[in-house]
């Protein structure tokens, strides 16, 4: 049960109102004689239940300390007030709010560290300030990266289990989560990046603010003034309000990680979400951007139905004739024609490697993945052009086909092998007779329904000629009588 739901025994108002003013007076020259003052009475309203005189109590007891200066008296006071028997929890959560405050006065780092110490000490496995402490712990993990000690920051961070916290605000949760994946790429541990952004759920993103800027602004005021007055069991108040630059933080995280892995598909899926966002359609230098990428990504996934799907209809897309380089370069891919690797790297290879995909200046390192992506696509054009000569021969002489996709026999081979063990072409290659054969067998059921299917066509129009065959019959016995008649008359 919440401490707002408790009735208080007794009211310590006037009390505190008169104590608190004496007990300021007295800190001036004896901090701990105020403090003893404000104990005794803390401990009244405490026991009786007085939350409003409580938190007051709490509040001047740790600003006192403050003001003179004295952290480590701030540090007892917090840890002995947090510990004090049945304390009430919306006291000890306005006292560690109040003592936040405090953070930008400390004098230097190692004060304001061991600050942040006590308050992680005070808040740790209490549901009623998970989020003071998971506030605490991202200024403590932004001070270590401040520090270069990149490790630690991300460990304490990402200790948190933000998702699991029903008093923060879904806008919050989804920032701590996108700060935990960015320190976890940073440090270049893919695997725990991979799985922490699959906690933001993607809907999210697609809501939009039904208000304007003004309200939105007042309903954020609004919510910080209940977040003062809060219970632990009440629920934040959300603010219906733009998301917009959360949802670009994400996908810049989740393209990075498809990078990684060179999930080019993931990765163009991922610029066509970023390309339907309004403050990026809004932008002209945005929006060819995006579009670019996704020309640069889809024409760099490997070949399936759904790339193939995907491919059709991004080159249907009317904005595509604001980058026409890109566009040319998507045609070719959708239109089953040999396109010479020589002619694509000269007349596209300028543009391309002027770009961050494929930078040119950075090619020379075999493990540079703008040269990875560079011989992905020049495999991606030999793909295809395998893809074409399949479509038009049954058969056809390996050293014409050599020629015709600019190739050894050993790597024609290869990329033969390479599209048949993916079952995109069927073929099988007779290195004696050097040809390559591109007809699939067909079993006898196939071979049997066609032979079916054929003999009820030849049925069919069997049937159709006997038809005509015997009203012409009928029609040629008619006009000779219609002929006798007509001269009896």
């Amino acid at each position: 049960m919440g401490d707002a739901l408790l009735k208080p025994e007794k009211d310590f108002t006037k009390d505190a109102d008169k104590l608190i003013p004496e007990a300021e007076a007295l800190a001036k020259t004896d901090v701990q004689g105020a403090i003893d003052k404000l104990l005794v009475l803390e401990k009244q309203s405490r026991q009786a239940s007085d939350l409003a005189t409580t938190s007051r109590l709490l509040i001047a007891i740790v600003t006192i300390s403050k003001n003179a200066g004295d952290w480590a008296l701030l540090n007892d006071q917090v840890l002995l007030l947090s510990k004090k028997h049945a304390q009430l929890k919306q006291a000890t959560t306005r006292m560690v709010q109040q003592v936040m405050k405090f953070l930008d006065d400390t004098p230097n780092l190692d004060v304001k560290l061991s600050v942040i110490e006590t308050l992680r000490t005070v808040t740790e496995g209490k549901i009623f300030v998970e989020v003071e402490r998971a506030r605490v712990t991202r200024i403590l993990s932004n001070i270590k990266k401040t520090q270069g000690d990149l490790n630690a920051a991300a460990d304490i961070l990402c200790e948190l289990q933000v998702e699991t916290f029903g008093s923060m605000t879904r806008r919050e949760k989804t920032e701590f989560i996108l700060e935990q994946v960015s320190l976890c790429i940073e440090r270049g541990d893919w695997t725990q990046a991979s799985i922490l952004i699959r906690k933001i759920n993607k809907r999210y993103f697609n809501r939009k603010p039904k208000k304007s800027a003004e309200e939105i602004e007042k309903l954020k005021q609004q919510a910080e003034e209940r977040e003062k007055t809060r219970g632990p069991d009440e629920a934040p108040m959300e603010v219906d309000d733009d998301v917009t630059d959360l949802k670009l933080r994400y996908y810049d995280q989740q393209i990075t990680l498809a990078n990684h892995d060179y999930k080019y598909l993931e990765v163009c899926k991922h610029y066509r979400e970023v390309l339907d966002t309004e403050a990026v359609e809004n932008n002209p230098e945005h929006l060819r951007a995006s579009l670019a990428r996704i020309v640069y990504y889809i024409v760099l996934s490997p070949y399936d139905n759904e790339q193939s799907d995907l491919l059709h209809r991004i080159q249907q897309d009317a904005r595509l004739s604001q980058v026409p380089e890109e566009a040319r370069l998507v045609k070719l891919f959708t239109i089953p024609e040999l396109m010479r690797w020589p002619m694509v790297a000269e007349q596209f290879g300028p543009h391309l490697c002027g770009t961050d995909v494929f930078d040119a200046q950075t090619q020379q390192s075999s493990e540079n993945q703008a040269n990875r992506r560079w011989q992905d696509l020049r495999k991606r054009v030999i793909e295809h052009n395998v893809r074409v000569v399949a479509k038009y021969y049954t058969r056809i002489q390996m050293g014409r086909l050599t020629q015709l996709l600019d190739l050894t026999e050993e790597e024609t081979e290869k990329y033969i092998s390479e599209l048949v063990t993916l079952k995109t072409i069927y073929a099988k290659i007779d290195r004696p007779a050097r040809l390559v054969n591109f007809a699939k067998p067909r079993d006898a059921d196939d071979v049997l329904n066609e032979w079916s299917s054929d003999m009820k066509s030849l049925l069919g129009h069997l049937e159709r000629i006997d038809h005509l065959i015997t009203k012409e019959e009928m029609m040629a016995r008619i006009l000779p009588t219609r002929g006798k008649e007509t001269k009896a008359r």
